[in-house]
């Protein structure tokens, strides 16, 4: 992945000296790292080996070690790494060292639990606007912000210096509005909308689809239900797909 890069990090010595390029997969992570460290800091720790951040983050020391290693972060042997200066690390590369104004657009069910949710400050995000295009929310407040019109989109970024538009409207809305945010520069957004956008290049778009994860999950289900349902003999017992292809039950729960 392609990151500008910065001519040096502010802050403490030991900071990341410019902004590596880094895997996408470890980008996916360093927020769980991240997350990790803010509770070792608050539970009063000034140091983690890597097992022990590996295990609060829910991933392999290996992996973590690697993913580190692109950061210049090798940590101390014997002693670990310094939680500190790692989270210092981790917000630099990640950003968050500014906090960025977010534009909300949709304050339907989902939209309207997003604006309440005070976890986003805490993480570097400040909800700096709320537009709908239905003129019976324009008008209404929610967690201390009014609901502004969607026309108004393009002086609300300029007065907010809007960094990123999270759109939680309805699929059929949702390319006008990311056209809408890409028209008065933004360059990154968060799809909550059950589609796929289309957008410039050099546009971001992260998607969260809760139905594809709840698939998924329920793929995982199917399974370990076929998996349990294997004969005790250790035979194979044919399951019909649709569309008549026939596979058999250990084909079927190691997705061969």
């Amino acid at each position: 992945m392609s990151q500008h890069r910065h001519p040096g990090a502010p802050g403490r010595a030991g900071a990341v000296p410019a902004l590596p390029d880094l895997p996408e997969a470890t980008v996916a992570r360093l927020p769980e790292y991240l997350r990790a460290l803010h509770n070792l800091a608050e539970s009063g720790h000034e140091t983690v080996s890597s097992e022990g951040l590996a295990s609060a983050a829910g991933v392999n020391s290996a992996k973590l070690r690697k993913d580190l290693s692109h950061l210049g972060s090798y940590g101390t042997r014997g002693v670990g790494y310094d939680v500190a200066l790692l989270v210092d690390q981790i917000e630099y590369v990640l950003g968050l060292t500014q906090r960025r104004a977010v534009a909300l657009v949709g304050v339907g069910n989902l939209g309207h639990a997003l604006a309440g949710y005070d976890g986003f400050a805490g993480r570097g995000f400040r909800i700096a606007a709320l537009l709908d295009a239905d003129p019976s929310r324009v008008g209404e407040e929610i967690n201390g912000l009014v609901v502004r019109h969607v026309d108004e989109l393009p002086r609300v970024a300029a007065e907010e210096a809007i960094a990123i538009g999270v759109i939680a409207t309805p699929a059929r809305a949702a390319q006008a509005v990311a056209d809408q945010l890409v028209a008065v520069g933004v360059t990154s957004i968060l799809n909550f909308a059950p589609c796929v956008l289309s957008v410039p290049e050099g546009v971001d778009v992260r998607k969260v689809d809760l139905a594809i994860e709840l698939q998924i999950l329920s793929f995982h289900e199917h399974r370990k239900a076929s998996l349990t349902a294997l004969p005790a003999t250790g035979g194979s017992a044919l399951t019909a797909l649709p569309g008549g292809l026939a596979v058999t039950d250990t084909q079927e729960a190691i997705g061969t």
